[in-house]
């Protein structure tokens, strides 16, 4: 298979990353998986991106999950199940991780491992006839824990349990109250008002996204909060883009960023 099954494109400080399977409406498979973590890593690592938006080509999916086809190949006993999952949570421990926001642009179907993926984003946006739930229980199979971890800590226990024990696949209006999502706008419009976010993400310091993304990660901690881990909120003022930020805002004018 590929590499271009999950295609990097680059357009200034923005990333696209695109599950590009549409023959298949982007179903994810084991060289998938394991190239999405790569390609992760590596974009977390690169300084001069600000934002990353993950979205399914063809715009008829986002993504519908594991290809159900590599059950009899890759995921037919325990054994293999593992070696499988541990590729996969290697990917979605990356899309966790990356240092930058990650915004996740949702067209059609968003459905099991998909919505895995779209549910670590820090943004979600959909269309009006986008379509969720995970239902793996027609399957006869469980979402692992660190798959039910990023369900539950986006729309909480009760919400993650009604998603997993009725299995229903529901349209955009639930998604949004349950909190799958951030907004939900007119399908001809889904690619437009997900790429004026990241731009809106772009412009900002960086540095302070990357900070807002960490500090909201450790809160998630009940571990009471070091004086070191205290004295990070105040780290700011002494980057060049904070002198940048307060003199553009006196002089009325776009601050131009530098990222230190």
């Amino acid at each position: 298979m590929s590499a271009e099954t999950i295609a990097v494109a680059r357009d200034g400080h923005i990333a696209t990353v695109t599950l590009n399977r549409p023959e298949k409406l982007n179903a994810m498979t084991k060289p998938m998986w394991q190239r999405l973590g790569k390609v992760m890593a590596a974009l977390s690592a690169d300084d001069a991106l600000r934002c990353v938006v993950l979205r399914g080509a063809g715009g008829k999916a986002f993504s519908p999950g594991n290809d159900i086809s590599e059950f009899e190949t890759d995921r037919s006993n325990a054994a293999q199940a593992k070696a499988y999952g541990e590729l996969l949570h290697v990917a979605l421990g990356a899309l966790k991780d990356c240092r930058h926001p990650t915004v996740a642009l949702i067209e059609g179907i968003c459905v099991g491992g998909g919505l895995e993926i779209a549910a670590l984003c820090d943004i979600r946006i959909c269309g009006q006839s986008s379509r969720f739930g995970v239902p793996i229980k027609r399957l006869g199979l469980v979402m692992a824990y660190p798959e039910i971890a990023g369900l539950i800590d986006l729309v909480g226990k009760s919400a993650a349990l009604e998603i997993l024990l009725e299995g229903e696949v529901f349209g955009s209006d639930k998604a949004k109250d349950m909190g799958l999502v951030n907004r939900v706008v007119p399908d001809a419009e889904v690619e437009r008002d997900a790429y004026e976010t990241a731009q809106r993400i772009a412009d900002g310091a960086p540095l302070v996204a990357r900070w807002h993304k960490a500090f909201a990660r450790r809160l998630a901690d009940p571990k009471p909060l070091s004086g070191k881990e205290l004295d990070e909120g105040f780290a700011c003022f002494d980057t060049e883009d904070f002198q940048i930020g307060y003199k553009s805002f006196l002089a009325k004018t776009k601050p131009d960023f530098v990222g230190r």
